[in-house]
């Protein structure tokens, strides 16, 4: 791999893995249309490294404190209640990201083999896509109060199924929690915050879950310079991809994102076709 390759992947990777249009579909599309291979097994888990850090990057503040709460819930051996469980907002918030993760995670493990086949169907990528504008355009009509201290059990198990629906391609990931969130009645910026905060133990998940084949395959013929200008890119790119995606949230422009992945999908369909 050359070193433009590795930084362009790792932009594509960073945008479209943050933006609420579909990695996996748009890796679908470009290796039909380019006829190109997979970046293969190393790349794909050092881009997801990348992806990693630009969420850590985005939300530092809030990943010290979280931090800091859980290192403070292990010293008094999980009994929340003498840590304020029920006051903390990063407290709230560790709890309901566990208890996001569970569904996304036995979805995961009990439906990846069928959610696989779909990557070897265009038309169902086409149509995910599609779904995935639905989505959007629906959130985009929602609005509500509820912040961070504010989402409930019941929030945090749906939105956490939607999670695990994207592991669908051509069903945004971002997309389906940030409209899950906001069905649920949490404001738009606590919707990114979670949304992206809960990701971290999917995405990490899946960093682990990959990794193993690389001890399996071995490294190969794998530029590490151009890995780690792809790691750096997807940073780069995945940071001012959830600014970007904050901003027009915040202004009522995510419907945006829902015409485009229309055009995107019925494209993908007519390509299915042909």
């Amino acid at each position: 791999m050359r070193f433009i390759d590795g930084i362009l992947l790792g932009i594509l990777q960073g945008f479209t893995e943050f933006l609420p249009i579909s990695s996996s579909g748009h890796l679908v599309l470009l290796q039909e249309l380019l006829n190109i291979k997979s970046p293969g097994v190393l790349v794909e888990v050092l881009l997801h490294l990348g992806t990693l850090l630009s969420i850590i990057i985005y939300f530092w503040k809030d990943m010290i404190n979280i931090l800091l709460e859980f290192v403070s819930i292990i010293k008094n051996k999980g009994r929340f209640s003498e840590v304020g469980l029920q006051e903390n907002e990063y407290s709230i918030l560790i709890k309901m990201v566990i208890i996001g993760s569970i569904p996304t995670a036995l979805m995961g493990i009990l439906f990846e083999s069928l959610f696989k086949k779909g990557y070897e169907n265009m038309y169902i990528v086409g149509i995910m896509l599609l779904i995935t504008g639905l989505l959007l355009w629906w959130g985009s009509k929602l609005s509500g109060r509820k912040t961070v201290k504010d989402i409930t059990v019941l929030d945090s198990i749906f939105i956490g199924f939607f999670q695990g629906l994207a592991i669908n391609p051509g069903l945004s990931r971002s997309g389906s929690t940030i409209f899950a969130c906001l069905f649920r009645g949490i404001e738009k910026e606590s919707a990114v915050k979670f949304s992206f905060i809960l990701s971290l133990p999917a995405v990490f998940g899946a960093f682990l879950f990959e990794i193993k084949d690389i001890f399996t395959i071995g490294l190969g013929d794998i530029n590490i310079l151009a890995c780690l200008l792809g790691i750096i890119s997807a940073a780069i790119s995945g940071y001012f991809a959830i600014k970007l995606l904050m901003k027009l949230l915040i202004d009522d422009r995510l419907h945006y994102f829902s015409y485009y992945c229309w055009i995107i999908g019925f494209l993908t369909i007519f390509l299915a076709f042909i």
